[in-house]
């Protein structure tokens, strides 16, 4: 039986959105939240009673606030604005993207900050709840005004509009709706803006690119752990007391963690016992690892505020003002995603330079050439490293930071924008390129040790790891492709919680 998650915009987690992303939840209002987005809607409905002019509510939107919108088109504006703004391009977002976006905009309407009906609020859970997914285009936003263009087309479908897929098939939003046993909402007054004004695109993908990219940062550990006995690396630079000189603590939870999955192990070595140093990549996993993760629990910490945070515009607070702010501006995630971009490059660019480790027989202290079982007449794994090489090259090029870019919109009242939405589109695709990187590493140290016949050398964590990796890939008795192996193990990687449940 499905559980049941109760938004008050105020204590949502990043798993709670995976579990209702992934089908394992519902959703529903909070009973404080429901008060909360009924005094909201009192206090703009009492302000316009009272004549007021309210931005976005009874005027035109960005350059075009200056205009007065009449009473009897106050219903047509909002219903134009998610029209005039469902303007996205390009391959459209994934399912679960969108359904973390839908969450997100629930939950922080819930908050009761935006002057929405209750009504609308309630069909926003119905579709999560009973799978009706918006066909939302990933390429259009801006992130500065909110996430216009993807919300837009989210919104579009709660009035009957746009395009939705429901049990597997692309229908018309009001085809969806009607399957579904779902109603279409009438906007009100300033409905259409509270459903547009956000950063849900990018703090949607942000959140679940977060959850993937803890799992990838465990792998990394993993993999790592799994190269240095497979070319018996030096555990002395992983001294706790030596770690503890330069106290930073992620540094000293990677050499911490690594110590605790080697403990056992009969293939590692002390300093001086075969050579006094390893190189870098080995040597230094503890400082550049655990600088990623200072990358990674900075973002975690900038996505769990803006989860539970108000991110559209006017503000209806609970004094009754209605004031006009930059909440919807997308800078402080647009900054965290970049910064996870390039924290999440690190752990595949040393995963990869370990991998050529490994197969260059120049550097695999004694191992066959490329892995390979017949060298010279077989290949190994050799190509392999060329696909890490050639993945870690494309994200360099993607970890380029979007948020140091801006393009003025709107008449240039708009006129800084922060990009937001590329940057967690890429870092998403970073972290996916790193799991196919790190799965490379994996099944290079796997082969190694099948050749170097270590396996009952290894520690009791890393010898039950291996046999998971080995479900994927098993050790190559002869050349043959891998690409499906590499790309399953991968998705495993992104997926599994094995690594947080039984090992972190």
């Amino acid at each position: 039986m499905k559980s049941i998650i109760e938004l008050d915009g105020k204590t949502l987690t990043r798993q709670q959105i995976g579990g209702i992303v992934n089908g394992l939840a519902t959703v529903a209002l909070s009973a404080d939240s429901v008060e909360r987005i009924r005094l909201s809607r009192e206090r703009i409905e009492k302000r316009l009673a009272e004549g007021q002019t309210i931005y976005g509510v009874n005027t035109g939107f960005g350059k075009l606030s200056n205009i007065k919108i009449e009473e009897e088109d106050i219903e047509l504006l909002q219903l134009n604005l998610l029209r005039s703004d469902a303007t996205g391009v390009g391959v459209p977002f994934p399912t679960d993207v969108v359904r973390a976006m839908m969450v997100l905009r629930a939950n922080a309407l819930a908050r009761g900050f935006s002057g929405i009906r209750l009504e609308t609020v309630q069909l926003l859970l119905d579709l999560i709840n009973k799978g009706v997914h918006p066909i939302v285009p990933s390429q259009g936003s801006v992130g500065a005004s909110g996430d216009l263009a993807p919300l837009s087309h989210l919104a579009l479908v709660l009035v009957g509009e746009g395009k939705a897929e429901f049990n597997g098939e692309v229908m018309s939003g009001s085809a969806a709706l009607q399957q579904a046993g779902l109603t279409p909402v009438r906007l009100q007054a300033k409905e259409g803006l509270a459903l547009v004004n956000g950063t849900q695109a990018m703090t949607g993908i942000g959140v679940l690119t977060v959850n993937e990219a803890e799992r990838i940062g465990l792998a990394a550990d993993m993999a790592a752990s799994l190269t240095l006995e497979s070319l018996k690396g030096i555990t002395s630079a992983f001294d706790p007391s030596l770690l503890a000189v330069r106290p930073h603590p992620e540094l000293e939870l990677v050499g911490g963690r690594i110590r605790k999955w080697l403990d056992g192990s009969k293939r590692v070595t002390k300093q001086g016992e075969i050579r006094m140093q390893d190189a870098y990549s080995l040597r230094c996993i503890p400082q550049v690892h655990g600088a990623s993760w200072q990358s990674f629990f900075y973002a975690e910490d900038r996505v769990q505020i803006e989860m539970n945070a108000t991110t559209d515009n006017p503000i209806v607070l609970e004094n009754g003002e209605v004031l006009s702010g930059g909440h919807f501006h997308g800078q402080p995630i647009a900054l965290a995603m970049d910064f996870l971009k390039v924290g999440v490059c690190e752990w595949a660019n040393i995963s990869e330079r370990r991998t050529e480790r490994m197969v260059n027989p120049q550097l695999n202290e004694g191992l066959p050439p490329f892995l390979a079982t017949n060298p010279g007449i077989e290949c190994g794994l050799m190509i392999a490293q060329y696909t890490a090489a050639s993945i870690v090259s494309e994200n360099k090029v993607l970890a380029h930071p979007s948020s140091v870019d801006s393009i003025p919109t709107s008449g240039n009242q708009e006129d800084h924008v922060s990009m937001g939405t590329t940057s967690a589109r890429q870092v998403r695709q970073i972290v996916h390129n790193a799991a196919r990187v790190i799965a490379i590493e994996m099944i290079c140290a796997s082969q190694a040790i099948h050749l170097d016949k270590a396996e009952d050398q290894l520690s009791p964590t890393t010898r039950k790891y291996l046999e998971k990796v080995r479900e994927f890939c098993p050790p190559l008795l002869a050349d043959q492709p891998i690409g499906d192996e590499i790309e399953a193990l991968a998705q495993y990687l992104l997926t599994s919680d094995v690594l947080l449940n039984e090992y972190k």
